[in-house]
């Protein structure tokens, strides 16, 4: 979390990004009435939603609001009732002297389980707008503290973080257009436009010059925003600065949506440090449709940087800063990875500290200031910085370190423990340790329950539970720095660790700087004595380190540490751990649910017999063939024996299921539109919806496609994410034809469950059968209530929890968990086996 100080420091280091407008167009219409109710609706890091508001939509019940008008009833009895609200001086619509702040958001910390439940109760609310149009028309729909909006009936994202950068293109029908907005402190406006396509400049991603490089093929991103009814083809996008132009060719624009895209200019022409415009025109078929300019910053050799590059995870423009080492030494440097707090850059991370004489200092960007909290693809876009710093730098691979502010204390103490050999010591300042207690606007992880299907949809999460991590950092340096003043985050994170780790980790410094509040200045992160504590700590090499002992949650997220690494899971995302030690004779140790793994023997030499005893079991004799020879072993019931690596096609680190796998690979969003129109229509709008959440949450761009013009061959190796059902995705039977899971109209399959209807949805994953990395996940319902069942999207909040598959119904979104019919996993063969599922009300399905 970030307080006011904070980002009042950092907004003037935000070097090439430009803020959002402040001021309405001429051609806006400003809401400044509308009505709201507090109707309860509970969303968060978890599977299961509840929006009574929705509930009554998807089925058909929802009446006209008017004031005074009876909603329904809250968990204490009380009538809801829709009030008037008008707008404040600031154009915020907004309760008087009732409620604070975006209602929309879930409850904080005190969310347990028992929210998955769900009801009417939480502060959950809506704001409902009308508009009336004199024609059909086209519009630019923004509203700021909202986390989504139903327009006429259609799913759109929210600016949840109130940006301001956020506009929807919608289609205005003639006469009265209805708003739903969840939240209850809003700002909307409509925006008119004459133009078929825009350049939206107030959301870029862009480098620095810097000078002294050559600066020829940089590269920077903006929105384009497509308001006509037709996909914009043929598109590019012309630069022009200091003389020298550029001109990229642009993917297509889908109808009625958003889009962020990169272009190409060159730098070369600047030889002057400061602000420098870069003009943009867009192009169809050489016609001019807009245009547009941004500031890019040039800057010193000397000061901190921003970087673009081209991310694994979506292909999409992303950035990293960087504080350049200050001394001109041309030895091996040390390498410090900064993670930010939530709402900061990563330019004005960087900006936050000094340069040191003996390493670089890079700052990754966690997709967007708030991002994903730092794990899922905040966790990925970590990996991808420190292995394009590894590269560029080219640091002393013993001396890699990595610190954190608030969301980024949480994210040091998340990827210590998940990737512990990666760092020689970690700083976590002013950080909680998990969101299960802490939380943060998408609410708190739920900790535990009674239920077994509710436990099996919270084994999702492990992965995220830093608590039960914590012997992973015994190998490290820990250095733990707070503000005893902190009311942000409290103290109390930084003493609970401690006192965790004060009687198990034999290295740890733990300072709490008297008075200090959450942010008191450069020295919240920039603390001298935390880089000595750096300089007198290494990573020791492999031939060094004789014992390990390592959990993960999830081989797919985090499988290895060293020479040992853990393959398969016997029951999937319950903690596993190996405790190991490694002599000149072989290796003995123990297991705690291990199905398959991995040793590297290279210490061994070659033509050498290597004894490894695991669990108290008969020893295993392996003689070496090489000097670089790695062991696979399986276990069969109680018994270790000698295998070979599992097949790609099985479960393992590479693809190891859990929903969300499936976004992790250049992701392609694929709608049906083979069912009645509808159908077709909540496919594409479901669709449209996702990427603008990906858009707002995670700086994104994804190719969306109809089912019609999918193949295998044209989208190898990416992720899919499907639609539909088998009856309305024309690409189910190339993906989906061999699942154990199978949805069409009016029905669902999982194995020998069966279940009837039309209002019954599923989000699962399947391996796509041509790749070895990449995933489908399915998105959809058995007919029109099941698919709406299906609309929420919070997989796309940080840390959120999803199984391999979760089956359920329309009353889901009214009774919480309830409505939930089966969730669980697959096996390491991707199949539904007894023990790794749960069928709601049936005992005996868990593990």
């Amino acid at each position: 979390m970030l307080n006011r100080l904070f980002l009042l420091y950092l907004l003037p280091a935000l070097a090439g990004q430009t803020l959002a407008q402040t001021a309405p167009p001429a051609n806006t219409y400003q809401f400044t009435k509308g009505l709201v109710a507090l109707t309860g609706s509970r969303y968060g890091r978890e599977a299961i939603y509840t929006d009574p508001l929705a509930y009554k939509l998807y089925t058909g019940t929802l009446n006209p609001p008017t004031e005074g008008a009876v909603f329904g009833t809250n968990e204490q009895g009380q009538e809801i009732k829709w009030t008037t609200v008008t707008a404040d001086s600031l154009g915020r619509l907004r309760l008087r002297g009732t409620l604070r702040g975006n209602a929309g958001a879930p409850a904080g910390p005190g969310v347990t389980a028992g929210s998955m439940r769900g009801g009417l109760g939480g502060a959950g609310g809506y704001t409902y707008l009308t508009y009336d149009a004199p024609r059909a028309q086209t519009a630019l729909l923004n509203i700021r503290g909202n986390s989504n909006v139903y327009v006429n009936g259609e799913l759109h994202m929210g600016d949840a973080y109130s940006m301001g950068y956020l506009h929807i293109p919608i289609k205005l029908r003639k006469g009265r257009n209805d708003f739903y907005a969840r939240g209850v402190m809003v700002n909307a406006s409509l925006q008119f436009i004459d133009k078929p396509a825009l350049l939206r400049t107030d959301d870029p991603t862009l480098p620095s010059i810097r000078l002294g490089e050559s600066n020829a093929s940089l590269q920077g991103a903006i929105v384009v925003i497509n308001t006509s009814e037709a996909p914009l083809t043929g598109l590019q996008l012309t630069s022009r600065l200091a003389g020298r132009e550029q001109t990229t060719t642009l993917p297509t624009v889908p109808a009625l949506s958003s889009r962020k895209v990169a272009f190409g200019f060159e730098g070369s022409g600047v030889n002057a440090k400061g602000p420098q415009t870069c003009e943009l025109t867009l192009l169809q078929k050489g016609k001019s449709l807009d245009k547009a300019s941004v500031t890019v910053e040039a800057v010193a050799p000397v000061a901190s940087y921003s970087r673009t590059f081209v991310s694994r995870i979506d292909g999409s423009l992303q950035y990293y800063a960087v504080t350049p080492q200050s001394s001109a030494n041309t030895s091996p440097s040390a390498l410090f990875l900064s993670v930010h707090g939530a709402g900061v850059e990563a330019s004005g991370q960087a900006r936050a500290y000094k340069p040191k004489d003996w390493g670089n200092l890079v700052a990754a960007t966690n997709r967007r200031p708030r991002g994903f909290n730092w794990e899922d693809w905040g966790r990925l876009d970590a990996l991808e910085v420190l292995a394009l710093a590894n590269a560029e730098f080219k640091p002393d691979p013993q001396r890699i370190y990595l610190t954190g502010h608030s969301m980024g204390g949480h994210g040091t103490w998340f990827l210590g423990a998940t990737y512990p050999d990666k760092w020689a010591a970690i700083a976590p300042c002013a950080g909680y340790p998990t969101l299960k207690e802490y939380g943060s606007a998408d609410g708190v992880i739920p900790d535990s329950s009674s239920n077994p299907l509710e436990q099996m949809l919270l084994r999702a999460g492990n992965q995220s539970d830093v608590l039960k991590l914590t012997s992973n950092y015994k190998p490290l340096g820990v250095y733990v720095f707070h503000g005893d003043a902190d009311r942000t985050v409290p103290v109390t994170y930084a003493r609970q660790m401690r006192k965790i780790l004060g009687q198990s980790q034999p290295d740890l410094s733990y300072y709490e700087y008297p008075g200090g509040s959450h942010w008191f200045g450069d020295q919240s992160v920039d603390w001298k004595p935390l880089f000595e504590f750096f300089r007198w700590h290494e990573i020791p090499a492999d031939s060094t380190v004789s014992t390990i002992d390592f959990t993960t949650a999830n081989p797919g997220i985090s499988s290895s540490y060293r020479w040992a690494g853990i393959e398969q899971q016997e029951r999937p995302l319950v903690y596993s751990r190996i405790q190991l030690n490694r002599t000149k004779q072989g290796i003995t140790g123990t297991t705690t649910n291990v199905a398959s793994l991995k040793l590297a023997l290279d210490q061994f030499g070659a033509k050498t017999p290597v004894t490894v005893t695991l669990d108290g079991q008969s020893p295993i004799t392996h003689t070496t063939s090489s000097a670089h020879d790695t062991l696979f072993l399986r276990r069969d019931g109680d018994r270790w024996a000698v295998t070979t690596r599992p097949d790609r096609t099985q479960k393992g680190p590479h693809r190891n299921g859990t929903f969300k796998d499936a976004f992790n690979s250049r992701m392609v969003f694929v709608y049906g539109t083979r069912g009645t129109k509808e159908e077709n229509d909540w496919n594409w709008q479901k669709a449209r919806f996702d990427a603008e959440t990906w858009l707002y949450r995670g700086n994104g761009a994804v190719d969306i496609v109809a089912d019609t013009d999918f193949s295998l061959a044209n989208y190898a190796d990416r992720g899919v994410i499907l639609f539909g059902n088998k009856t309305t995705n024309a690409a189910w039977k190339i993906l989906l034809a061999d699942c154990p899971i199978q949805i069409e109209r009016n029905q669902i399959r999982a194995g020998s469950q069966q279940w009837q209807g039309d209002d019954l949805a599923a989000y699962f994953v399947w391996p796509i059968k041509n790749s070895q990395t990449a995933s489908v996940a399915v998105i959809g319902g058995t007919g029109l209530k099941g698919m709406r069942a299906a609309s929420a999207n919070q997989y796309f909040a940080g840390a959120s929890g999803f199984p391999d598959f979760m089956i359920f119904g329309l009353d889901m979104v009214r009774s919480g968990s309830q409505g939930v019919r089966m969730a669980g996993f697959f096996d390491n063969n991707w199949k539904l086996v007894p023990g790794h599922y749960v069928v709601n009300g049936q005992a005996g399905k868990s593990d």
